[in-house]
């Protein structure tokens, strides 16, 4: 298998795993491809890594000795860090969903096989580049609708009672995209754009999983229906939306 010039060129990856056998074989794998490599064992070696060197995707084992990976992941996880695939032997849903909610683009169970791991990788490098300058340096908008503030560059929605609501990237993307066209139709074909590149047994029913996790946070803050369903057609927030 030959690299893949337009998507390795300058990209660095971190892998953040203690199984050092493992780590090696992945960092091998990914070097013959063309990207530039950088390994950790803990979270305190990552650490020192991202404070020295840009890095554009973290391969991020959840289960490391002392700090766990979770906690890594939500700090690196805003709009402007690098792309985020949690790694874990366990598989249970709900670590995969804790990682998902914390910031993570992606989430395998391991061991997984060398051509899977360079699939998801590329996958979230063409995420990053469809992104464009702007994934980059995110516009720090803050949209006020029905009581509620979506700061973007924070990645919080806020309640009506003050509460924070953390989202995932999927639902902020799907929540931005819906606020820059409040009381339009977005098409679900639109929306499915804004979120391909994660997990791709997601892909294909993840507008339909965001919108109604989306609807669960803000509907159980307030008393009214904000995003609602035009059958075959696609999704509205029906609110006065104010950017701030």
């Amino acid at each position: 298998m030959t690299p893949d010039a337009s998507i390795t060129e300058t990209a660095t990856v971190l892998l953040v795993e203690d199984d050092d056998v493992l780590r090696r074989e992945m960092a091998a794998y990914l070097a013959a491809q063309g990207y530039a490599v950088r390994q950790a064992g803990a979270v305190e070696a990552a650490r020192e890594i991202l404070e020295a060197h840009a890095v554009d995707v973290v391969v991020l084992d959840v289960n490391l000795p002392g700090e766990d990976g979770l906690s890594l992941c939500r700090q690196l996880a805003r709009p402007d860090g690098p792309a985020i695939l949690m790694l874990s032997a366990m598989g249970e849903a709900v670590d995969r969903i804790l990682g998902l909610e914390l910031g993570a683009d992606d989430y395998v169970v391991k061991p997984i096989p060398p051509r899977e791991l360079l699939a998801r990788v590329k996958a979230l490098m063409r995420r990053r580049a469809a992104a464009g300058p702007q994934g980059r340096n995110p516009k720090r908008n803050t949209y006020a609708f029905a009581g509620f503030r979506m700061d973007l560059s924070a990645r919080q929605l806020t309640a009506p009672n003050g509460m924070l609501l953390l989202l995932t990237r999927g639902e902020l993307a799907i929540l931005s995209l819906l606020l820059d066209n409040a009381r339009s139709v977005v098409s679900r074909e639109d929306l499915l754009t804004v979120i391909r590149g994660e997990a791709a047994e997601t892909v294909g029913r993840g507008v339909d999983l965001h919108i109604s996790r989306l609807r669960r946070k803000i509907e159980a803050q307030c008393d009214q229906e904000l995003i609602k369903t035009y059958r075959g057609v696609g999704y509205v927030l029906d609110a006065k939306v104010v950017i701030e």
